[in-house]
Order: C-alpha cells, then structure tokens, then sequence
C-alpha cells in the first residue's frame, strides 16, 4: 500500500478526481492531517464513511511504527521510528521557551563518516522518502498539547540532508504550505557537512531557508580526521559555497562547532577559526560533545570553553553556547537508535511503549 504522504496535494487531488470524487476532498484530507492531528482515517469524521473506507484500503497513513519514546525532564521528547524495512532513524522535539522546535532524519544512518557522531557509525542504508520524512514532523507534532504548535524545523538529524534534496525538498514544501504545517522557509534550517555542488544548487533553487555548516575544524588537516569526506573537498570550497548561498538567498549562514575536548577545542583551534569566519555574515554555535558509548571522545572542561570563546570573541565572531537538550535521553544524533541494538538473532530489541 502506498504511503499517503508520499503524495502531493495535487496527486492526492487527481486520484480523487480519477475516482469521480470531489478535488476539495483533498484539502480536507490535509487539514485533518496537518491541522486536526487525525492518527488515523477514521477520525477523520468530516469525511464520508465511504471515503475513509476507501482511503484506508488504498494507503497508509503512517509508513512507520514508534517504538520507543523518550521524555526528558526539560521537556525534550525522542522517537525512534521502525519503517516497513525494519530501518530505524530518530527525531526529536525540542521545548524552550514559546519555541516548539523539531529535529528531524533524511537517511537511514549517515556515509559522511564524521567520527564523533553515533548516526554515521554504521554507515548509510538509505534515503527516506518524502512520507518518511513528513512523518517524522506529523509524529512529533501529535506528542504536542492541545495550545501548543510546531514553531520551527531543523534538518539535523541522521544523515546528510544535501545527499537526499531529491525527497526532503518536497516534505520542506509541504511543512512551509498554508495546507500543510504552515512553517516558512525562515524557521526551517538546513544542516550540512558542506557539499558544494548541493549547497549550490539550492542556492539556484532560490532557496530562502536558513543554511548550518557543520566545520567541527578550522583546519582540513584537523577536520580529514573528524570528516573523513572533508579529504576530498575541502574547507575552503564549502565556505565559497556557503558565501554563494548567502549572496543569493540573504540568509545569515551559521557554522557549527562540536566541541570535543582536547581535540579541536585549543587556543590555537580558536584562533585559526576566528581567522576563517572573520568578515562573514555568520553565527557560530559551539556545541559541548555529548558523549557516545562506545567512543572515545569526550566533552570539553569548562576551562577550555571559556578560553575558546574568549579567543573567538576578541575576533569579533558572533558566537553562542548551543545548550543541550535531552543528554538524559541520548538525544544526540543516533545514540537512542544504537541504544536499542539488542543480541536476538535479528539484531533488534522489541520495545513495549
């Protein structure tokens, strides 16, 4: 059966047409979705009885099933997602203040190889498809209360976004559509290790959707070893990119920092990274690591994040602190994911929720 939105509103549109059905039955299918939070075709009561029937006996709502949830005490939810296929990503939704910001995967691991992160440990299964995707939101926006709604989105989870632009592009459209989630390109954030000829093409798409560079290092001879893909690109090329993105779409860039203690986290490292970034229109979110089992890196002292932000702020680098959020429930990319490997036969652990 096919995933339901996997469909355009214009496709849903013609199927319905095709069945001799009226097209404004479209619409009330995605404000049932998008704005009512219907879990499943028989809630959607403004539909006929018939219509529900037949939606259910042609299409599935939800491609994946949660099997687990995890809450945080700062009010930070985590679920893991199983697809069909027995593939697991994870998504996240982040409270602060009146933000409702959810974190969302674009592929079944992740192949740019970054050392530190539990997402790219196994490598890359897949693509998600645009469903997959979407769902990941829909998910997410249905652990909300009543009063609250969905603020901002960011594409940070398990994979490499710009690897998959083919299937996330047309979720982003549908989360940015009055008949969707009503989220503009303004609170939707990109992340990426930095793959020019993508970055680019974005920017021809005229792309207004804020961009994060993950550098992680201020030197490609330092970022070779934390991102292995970083030897066959470069530091240099991705910041053009990045300038080429910001002249066309306007969009203040942001670079991304994990901060890994006695690694990438030295005077030297700051100063060099003040030097990189000095003159761009840019933030930089240094982010203290969170750990992974399994790893051996570790979070930085307070000590030496003061001094580096010391060092970045006499740069004149427009620098902030990203909190963390859900540690207690390994929110980090694809800790929970790795959590649940178990030892049966089939390499995974039947979660009860």
């Amino acid at each position: 059966m096919q995933h339901l939105l996997d469909l355009s509103h214009e496709q849903l549109t013609a199927w319905l047409v095709e069945r001799g059905l009226p097209a404004y039955r479209a619409g009330q299918i995605r404000h049932w979705l998008f704005e009512k939070r219907a879990g499943s075709f028989e809630a959607m009561s403004e539909l006929p009885k018939s219509l529900r029937q037949l939606l259910a006996e042609n299409f599935r709502l939800w491609s994946g099933t949660v099997v687990a949830h995890q809450q945080a005490a700062d009010g930070t939810e985590k679920l893991l997602l199983e697809w069909p296929d027995r593939q697991r990503i994870e998504c996240v939704l982040i409270r602060e203040r009146d933000r409702r910001t959810i974190c969302i995967s674009t592929q079944v691991g992740c192949g740019m190889g970054c050392v530190f992160c539990a997402s790219g440990l196994d490598g890359v299964e897949r693509n998600l498809t645009t469903g997959e995707i979407i769902e990941q939101m829909l998910r997410l926006q249905s652990v909300l209360t009543p009063d609250e709604r969905l603020s901002n989105i960011v594409v940070m989870g398990m994979g490499e976004p710009l690897a998959n632009l083919k299937n996330l592009l047309p979720a982003l459209e549908v989360a940015g559509s009055p008949q969707g989630l009503g989220i503009g390109a303004r609170r939707i954030t990109i992340s990426t290790v930095g793959l020019p000829p993508a970055i680019d093409r974005l920017a021809a798409l005229n792309s207004h959707y804020h961009l994060a560079v993950s550098l992680h290092a201020p030197n490609d001879e330092l970022r070779n070893r934390l991102v292995p893909v970083n030897s066959k690109i470069g530091i240099q090329p991705i910041l053009e990119a990045a300038d080429r993105y910001f002249e066309t779409s306007g969009r203040r860039l942001t670079f991304e920092y994990v901060l890994l203690g006695g690694l990438n986290d030295q005077p030297q490292h700051a100063r060099q990274l003040a030097a990189l970034l000095r003159g761009r229109t840019a933030l930089l979110n240094v982010i203290p690591y969170n750990p992974v089992a399994g790893l051996p890196y570790i979070t930085p002292s307070d000590a030496a994040l003061k001094a580096f932000l010391e060092i970045l702020e006499r740069g004149h680098i427009n620098v902030q602190v990203r909190q963390r959020k859900g540690d207690k429930i390994d929110a980090a990319c694809g800790q929970l994911r790795r959590s649940q490997i178990g030892t049966a036969s089939d390499g995974l652990v039947q979660v009860t929720l």
